[in-house]
C-alpha cells in the first residue's frame, strides 16, 4: 500500500512549491521510475531507495501550449533534485533545481487509494502502448469546455489526472483503436475552472449527449514508439 513509510510507491497527488509559488500534480511511482504530471506539464523520473530516504530525479516537460500555464521556474523544461522520507502515509521531499539552484523546492506527496479500481481491460494486436501520454479534450456542438492533463496507461489500466482531478479507469485496445471508462474525482477544489467534468465518471469516446474532441500524445519513452491516438464521438 502507498504511503506507509515502509515502500514508496503508487498513486499519488501531489503539493509542491518553488520559493512562494505553488503547483500542484498527480504521480505514480514505482519499480525506480515516476511518471505524472498536470494541466499543463509532464513529470518525467527515476527514483531510488537509499535506507530511509528516496533520492530523485524528476524532468518536467511543456505539453500544453497555452501561455496562460506559465512555468514555475521560468523555463518550460527543467529537471528536479530532491531528497525526501516517509512521514506517516505521506512523503516529503526537498530539493531544488539544476536551472535555479537558489530557489527551494519543496512537496508532499499524498497517496491516493487504488483498491476502487475494476479489473484491467484488454489489449490486443496493435493496441495503443503502455507509457504516460499527455490528453486534450475539447468540446463540440458549441459547448463550452475542456481538459488537458496527463493519462498513464498500463496494461488496461488508466491512472491520470490534472492539478485538480485525478482518474482512475480501464480501457481495451486492438487495431489502432482503444475505449475506455474512467472515475474522474477532486483532489483540490478547482477555482475558476470550467471542466468536462465534475466528480462522476465518464467514458471514452463520450456519451452521445455529449461530443468531444479527444486527443492523446505521448511523452514518455514507452509510449513513444506508438501513434498517437485520437478520437471523436
Amino acid at each position: 500500500m502507498p504511503g506507509t513509510g515502509l515502500l514508496f510507491g503508487g498513486f499519488y497527488k501531489v503539493r509542491f512549491t518553488l520559493n512562494d509559488a505553488v503547483g500542484r500534480s498527480v504521480m505514480y511511482a514505482r519499480a525506480g521510475k515516476m511518471l505524472g504530471g498536470n494541466s499543463a506539464f509532464a513529470h518525467i523520473g527515476t527514483y531510488e531507495e537509499i535506507g530511509a530516504e528516496i533520492a530523485i530525479e524528476v524532468k518536467t516537460v511543456r505539453h500544453n501550449p497555452d501561455p496562460n500555464y506559465r512555468a514555475m521556474a521560468g523555463t518550460d523544461d527543467a529537471t528536479l533534485l530532491a531528497w525526501g522520507r516517509a512521514d506517516g502515509e505521506l512523503y516529503r521531499f526537498k530539493g531544488a533545481l539544476k536551472e535555479l539552484p537558489g530557489a527551494v523546492f519543496q512537496s508532499v506527496m499524498t497517496p491516493i487509494e487504488e483498491e476502487a479500481m475494476p479489473i484491467a481491460g484488454g489489449v490486443g494486436e496493435g493496441g495503443v502502448a503502455n507509457g504516460l501520454y499527455s490528453i486534450h479534450i475539447r468540446m463540440l456542438d458549441g459547448v463550452e469546455g475542456g481538459l488537458t492533463g496527463v493519462m498513464l496507461l498500463n496494461d488496461g489500466r488508466i491512472l491520470g489526472g490534472d492539478a485538480s482531478f485525478y482518474y482512475l479507469g480501464t480501457y481495451t485496445s486492438e487495431n489502432g483503436r482503444w475505449k475506455g471508462q474512467i472515475l474522474n474525482q477532486e483532489h483540490t477544489p478547482a477555482k475558476g475552472e470550467n471542466p468536462v467534468f465534475a466528480k462522476s465518471a465518464s467514458v471514452f469516446p463520450a456519451p452521445a449527449t455529449k461530443r468531444a474532441r479527444f486527443w492523446m500524445r505521448p511523452r514518455s519513452p514507452a509510449s513513444a514508439a506508438s501513434a498517437s491516438p485520437r478520437c471523436s464521438s
